[in-house]
């Protein structure tokens, strides 16, 4: 299933999460403030390496570091990602 680390206060993360809704798309919601150390800090590298970036997107060890919303570029990551084939939108 897809991951998204995000953070409550963050409205790219929240634009995010309406969109894999609006698309059908399943996803968890890791809210970042509340993990353990290992996994901010793959967040961390991810993005890389000073600070952790939200919305962070992890499916079947293919990451996306954080990025602001773009639904465009969301979907063509998500199909690079093998989470939606193109021209499923």
């Amino acid at each position: 299933m897809l991951k998204v680390y995000s953070a409550q206060w963050c409205p790219h993360c929240i634009q995010t999460q309406q969109f894999l809704k609006q698309k059908g798309i399943a996803f968890q919601t890791i809210d970042i403030e509340a993990q353990d150390d290992d996994v901010v800090k793959k967040v961390i590298d991810v993005n890389g390496g000073e600070d952790w970036v939200v919305p962070t997107l992890e499916f079947k060890g293919k990451w996306r570091p954080g990025k602001i919303f773009s639904a465009e570029e969301l979907l063509n990551d998500l199909a690079e990602m093998g989470v939606v084939e193109m021209g499923t939108n």
